[in-house]
């Protein structure tokens, strides 16, 4: 035999695959144990804290609790996520917060391969794929709420592209139950429904054309009755309204959408800076995705409108890489296959024995990292101003408070006492608001007619921002405490 035909007899021993599976699972875990996301992420303390007052109220907030600006509407509009949060940590504290992130990131990395595994019958071209997604998005940000999107996606994607294929329109029933669970889980169930009516949409241009007779060789035929499409989406559009906050969900969706100073703000919402590894990847993806579609016999003009509509997306800003790289690698994933070529899927017992080797050696894996309540604590205190919040706890100060915006969400979980300024929850401040705070962290002229700094009795900021080296310059206020993360001002009155 040569050592060609013993490479693919070897591809094809079914411990080989289940390793493969086992060592991808355990390097997105060991990632997780390494990098603890969770606990370093600024907004998943306050969806913490949410979470804790939904449990403790039996009720969902309408204003904006814990801020000051605690009469103004805002909506938990990812409450079942900020439900299991607060769970996971009323349980194991820290390091059940830590957990749940890295459940929560592995069952991503395990969605996108079953995703890539189901459309492809390919296992090794399905498990390259899905390394090449990890590698472009799945360490961009800490495991919040997106993440549940993805993994919904995924489901999405591959029943539209099953249902496409096959032209059974029935695979399409279980999507009203799918956008039931995620719109109570993360508001961006609206890039779902967007997809599901491009979906929808170009069924009916294409019978439309046809109709006409002036629909081209070229395209692939419809395969899918387009009434149907129709009727599942509005089914969907309902479903997504069965929840506390009903239709509501798509007002909020929409003031999301028209903000702007957040861009700015916010690293993650900006475009792509190529100065990153997974920056490339995406961009690869992106364009093996298009050569993809132009290598095949006739286009499909639904992937085609998918990738250019992802596209616009993702690369607007850097937290949405995922959109464009699930898709696209979905799409590199779809070539077809002979019935003879299509391999069998991961048994059962087989995910049984990837799911028990993999804890086995992440348990291990995690006995010799530092993540554990010890070293979540030195993380946390190295990334927060645990030390200045524990200073005033001894020598209270008279409120409100003036605080940095990465740290609102923290101050909200360590010191409620003392509504915060502001914090992650953007559409809670508005345009407005925040454009106005952005100016004063970067210590414009116009900070001293701020008024949220001028109403502050004492000022908790990072002293490594402009604002912190430009106030104790100011004869308003005086340091009261200084550390290597954090200074404190208390206003002279």
């Amino acid at each position: 035999m040569s050592v060609g035909q013993d490479l693919i007899g070897l591809s094809k021993l079914r411990a080989l695959r289940l390793l493969a599976l086992t060592a991808s699972i355990v390097a997105v875990g060991t990632e997780c144990f390494l990098t603890k996301l969770t606990v370093l992420d600024p907004d998943m303390w306050w969806h913490l804290s949410v979470g804790d007052w939904i449990v403790q109220n039996r009720s969902f907030p309408r204003t904006g609790i814990f801020s000051q600006l605690a009469n103004r509407p805002w909506m938990a509009y990812s409450w079942g996520y900020e439900v299991l949060l607060s769970r996971a940590y009323a349980w194991w504290s820290f390091v059940g917060m830590a957990l749940f992130g890295t459940v929560l990131t592995i069952a991503v990395a395990v969605a996108v391969f079953c995703m890539l595994y189901r459309i492809s019958h390919r296992f090794w071209v399905s498990w390259a794929l899905s390394i090449a997604v990890y590698s472009a998005f799945l360490f961009n940000i800490a495991p919040r709420p997106l993440f549940f999107t993805v993994v919904l996606f995924t489901i999405c994607l591959t029943l539209l592209f099953e249902s496409q294929r096959s032209g059974r329109v029935q695979l399409l029933y279980w999507l009203p139950l799918i956008f039931l669970i995620w719109a109570n889980i993360h508001i961006q169930f609206i890039y779902g429904l967007a997809v599901l009516g491009l979906f929808a949409g170009i069924n009916l241009l294409q019978r439309i054309a046809i109709w006409l007779q002036v629909y081209p060789d070229s395209l692939v035929q419809p395969t899918l009755p387009a009434a149907p499409l129709f009727v599942i989406l509005g089914c969907c559009v309902l479903a997504s309204c069965i929840g506390p906050y009903s239709y509501h969900l798509y007002v909020e969706a929409f003031v999301i959408s028209q903000s702007k100073i957040m861009y700015r703000m916010i690293i993650e919402l900006q475009a792509l800076s190529f100065q990153y590894y997974n920056h490339y990847m995406e961009l690869l993806l992106a364009i093996g995705a298009y050569f993809a579609l132009g290598w095949q016999k006739k286009m499909d003009p639904f992937k085609l409108a998918l990738l250019v509509f992802v596209s616009v997306f993702a690369f607007r800003t850097w937290r949405d890489a995922w959109f464009v790289c699930v898709t696209a690698a979905a799409i590199i994933a779809d070539f077809p296959v002979s019935a003879e070529e299509r391999e069998q899927p991961v048994r059962i017992s087989g995910w049984a024995t990837v799911a028990a080797a993999s804890v086995v050696l992440l348990l291990l894996t995690m006995r010799n990292t530092d993540f554990n309540e010890r070293g979540m604590d030195r993380a946390i205190s190295g990334e927060y101003p645990v030390d200045a919040v524990n200073f005033l706890r001894r020598n209270p100060a008279g409120g409100p408070i003036y605080n940095s915006f990465d740290w609102g969400g923290f101050l909200i979980f360590y010191m409620p006492q003392y509504p915060v300024s502001m914090d992650g929850r953007t559409d809670l401040y508005g345009d407005a608001m925040d454009e106005r705070y952005y100016s004063t962290q970067e210590a414009e002229p116009s900070y001293t007619t701020d008024p949220v700094l001028n109403g502050a009795g004492f000022v908790l900021l990072k002293n490594k921002t402009p604002i912190a080296q430009m106030l104790p310059t100011d004869r308003r206020f005086r340091v009261i405490y200084k550390d290597e993360l954090a200074v404190i001002l208390v206003r002279n009155w």
